[in-house]
């Protein structure tokens, strides 16, 4: 019976330590639960390096990726991959581990550079963030009177059907947003008509050269020709081709079968351009290198040059010139030839006694 009690304390006993136990427990849960509800800690699992992205920025696809170099893009992409991990890296380091000449890398830093792709630090350099750049780029005080407004907003309408139809026809729909400022720029400096405008988007596009570079040179180029109009593009294309069909043709007549060099077409661009002479009048001076091998241009453009300098426009005055100067060169030839004859011409005596009588004279004086 006193063993029965003993054994019932203590089973109630270890009932009573078991209870207090899961309260302690219970209780710093229900506290642990409050902490976490004022205070959440959020941690992210390491991750191998194949399971991690390298992430490139829309813009740059819209905005760079056309005009840059591939060596170029090979550097920049991998730049972008190692920045990520803070890696100390040597232009060394990056010629072996891109297989690319010591000077590719050198120029493509600073192409990335120049381009505010990448930005030069004491201790190296910065992968620079696109979007936040191109905001800088994009954003504009707006000053305007409401006048100034009501006329832009006015001539814009026309222009943001046009900059539709450029982002839909050549972009995808996904043309990058610098472009809007480049088009306002090229219809501002140069005048364009939206018509030219189009031209121009749909030349360089036909050449695969649709990048901000090249369109800058193009409308450019229309610029200096004072083309404004769809009607000063047609002659500006007629003039091409009438420059086009004059190279070829000069060179088969000087039996350049290789083709003209650079420097070449330049002295036909201004004979064409600046003198405004046509094929009949070039031909005249192509002709008179028939009996000369080996005729330069420089030769051929002093010629031309000559005649522009004293203002002959026709083939007719051209001959006239020179069968002027022929007969000049003529008279000059005989009026020579008959100075040295009479200045070489022996004089003529009538009577040479006194010659004889002098020489007596002496011969009798010596035999005195």
């Amino acid at each position: 019976m006193k063993k029965n009690k003993i054994m019932r304390f203590f089973y109630l006993n270890s009932v009573y330590t078991l209870v207090e136990k899961n309260k302690k427990k219970l209780y710093n849960a229900n506290n642990i639960i409050k902490e976490r509800e004022n205070k959440m800690i959020l941690e992210q699992s390491e991750k191998h390096m194949i399971f991690n992205t390298t992430q490139i920025p829309d813009v740059f696809f819209s905005e760079y990726l056309q005009s840059m170099p591939g060596d170029y893009l090979k550097i920049y992409l991998y730049l972008s991959f190692i920045s990520k991990y803070s890696k100390e890296v040597k232009i060394n380091d990056l010629s072996k581990n891109l297989s690319l000449p010591f000077n590719v890398i050198n120029d493509g830093m600073k192409y990335l550079e120049d381009n505010k792709l990448i930005l030069t630090k004491p201790q190296g350099y910065v992968i620079l963030d696109l979007q936040e750049n191109m905001l800088k780029e994009l954003y504009k005080p707006n000053i305007k009177t409401d006048p100034e407004k009501i006329e832009e907003n006015a001539k814009n309408k026309e222009r943001i059907q046009l900059v539709e139809y450029l982002n839909n026809k050549y972009f995808q729909g996904v043309m990058g947003p610098t472009w809007y400022n480049d088009i306002d720029t090229w219809f501002e400096k140069y005048e364009f008509e939206p018509e030219v405008l189009i031209a121009l988007f749909d030349y360089c596009f036909k050449k695969s050269a649709l990048h901000r570079n090249y369109i800058q040179t193009v409308a450019e180029a229309w610029g200096l020709n004072k083309i404004k109009t769809v009607s000063d593009l047609e002659n500006y294309y007629l003039q091409n081709d009438k420059i086009m069909r004059m190279k070829k043709d000069i060179a088969k007549k000087l039996g350049k079968h290789s083709g003209l060099t650079q420097y070449e077409e330049a002295y036909i661009e201004k004979w064409v351009n600046d003198f405004k002479y046509d094929m009949d009048i070039i031909e005249i001076a192509l002709k008179r290198t028939t009996f000369r091998n080996n005729v330069s241009f420089e030769y051929l453009n002093n010629i031309i040059s000559d005649w522009n300098e004293r203002n002959l426009r026709t083939p007719e005055q051209v001959l006239a010139f020179l069968e002027q100067r022929k007969q000049f060169n003529k008279d000059k030839a005989e009026l020579t030839k008959k100075v040295k004859k009479e200045t070489f011409e022996q004089r003529e005596y009538d009577n040479l006694s006194f010659l004889y009588a002098n020489n007596d004279s002496v011969e009798g004086e010596n035999n005195d």
